[in-house]
């Protein structure tokens, strides 16, 4: 880093120089928006707890946590340096992504933060605009920040609970799948391996052009399809999942909830592998491995009744079987067992 750059990065006020109250009222503001104590956010931050509704009596839950040096660096070996807004954005898209994956629509969200005390302030204040733009972007607009945590700690680490609604209507989980089924995606994959690959290389950041910038972007700022998980509950779906592990992993776990076989079709993964050849050219890489095995770019994978027609927005890449006599559930590619492959927290 050069001299100058250091020392302005230096001078920063950090958390360390801020009581708890003094952090808060840096961060309430920043989480403030349009609609933000929403018709199911009753009572936002403030006050011991929050209350939220739930309309028609049930809520959709889930809680993730993004750990600094395990699931982002704050600077990568390309030189890339992880900011507040990054680490705000994927930690509410990752969150969003699996309350869609029930079919589900998000209400409200808790925020858990710990902090070593020489963050920099300007970081934290950048990770809430990262949250309510995250939030935005997204189109969870029903959705508001209600509350959460801060402590101290030797790293960053950020937990996100979100609560979602079904609106009255059927959850849609990973044990419907039935024989016959059409299996659907919804959103991308092996873009953010993609990304994680150039990240991880020694490609300098500032030299990639904008179709390789693309990849990075979606490692740190995840797009998923919102809208998807809805839209196919509507539409009949009789499984879904989010891509979070890689889609040999996760189509795996939708197989074994449905003791059933999904087997995917070697042309549309071809296709999928083509749209990440920019960033396969550039680290001279095969793609494929991307597409199988990669997660966090949180599409949605999902069966439909054959002969229904598929929601806008999702495209078949493959079927479901019936299981053989001696076979177990799995992921076959064209007719062939495939490895599962993906990502598993312990095992790497």
């Amino acid at each position: 880093m050069p001299e100058d750059l250091r020392n302005r990065v230096d001078r920063q006020p950090t958390v360390a120089g801020l009581s708890e109250s003094d952090l808060l009222a840096r961060i309430f503001p920043r989480l403030r928006m349009a609609g933000s104590h929403t018709a199911s956010t009753l009572l936002g931050p403030g006050d011991d707890a929050a209350i939220v509704a739930a309309p028609d009596g049930r809520a959709v839950v889930s809680i993730d946590t993004q750990v600094q040096d395990q699931d982002f660096r704050l600077l990568w070996p390309n030189g890339y340096r992880t900011t507040g807004f990054d680490v705000g954005w994927k930690a509410a898209a990752q969150n969003l992504s699996d309350i869609n994956a029930m079919g589900a629509t998000a209400t409200s969200m808790v925020v858990s933060l710990t902090l070593p005390v020489d963050t920099p302030v300007s970081w934290v204040e950048d990770l809430a605009d990262g949250l309510r733009a995250g939030i935005q972007a997204l189109g969870a607009t029903g959705c508001s920040v209600a509350g959460g945590d801060l402590g101290r700690g030797r790293e960053i680490s950020v937990t996100v609970a979100v609560l979602g609604s079904l609106d009255g209507g059927r959850a849609v989980l990973r044990s419907g799948a039935r024989p016959g089924d059409i299996l659907a995606l919804a959103g991308t994959v092996g873009h953010a391996a993609a990304g994680l690959a150039l990240l991880e290389s020694g490609i300098a950041a500032d030299t990639l052009g904008p179709a390789e910038r693309i990849y990075p972007e979606l490692q740190c700022r995840p797009r998923p399809p919102l809208w998807a998980g809805p839209a196919a509950r509507a539409a009949g779906a009789t499984a879904m999942l989010d891509i979070s592990d890689g889609l040999l992993r996760d189509g795996h776990r939708l197989a074994a909830a449905s003791n059933v076989a999904v087997d995917l079709d070697p042309a549309r993964l071809a296709h999928l592998a083509e749209l990440l050849r920019p960033a396969a050219t550039l680290l001279d890489a095969d793609p494929a491995p991307w597409v199988l095995a990669g997660g966090e770019d949180h599409g949605l994978l999902a069966t439909f009744p054959a002969g229904i027609q598929l929601p806008p927005g999702f495209t078949a890449i493959g079927s479901v079987h019936a299981l053989g006599t001696d076979e177990g559930p799995g992921v076959l590619i064209a007719g062939r067992a495939a490895d599962t492959g993906g990502w598993d927290h312990f095992a790497h």
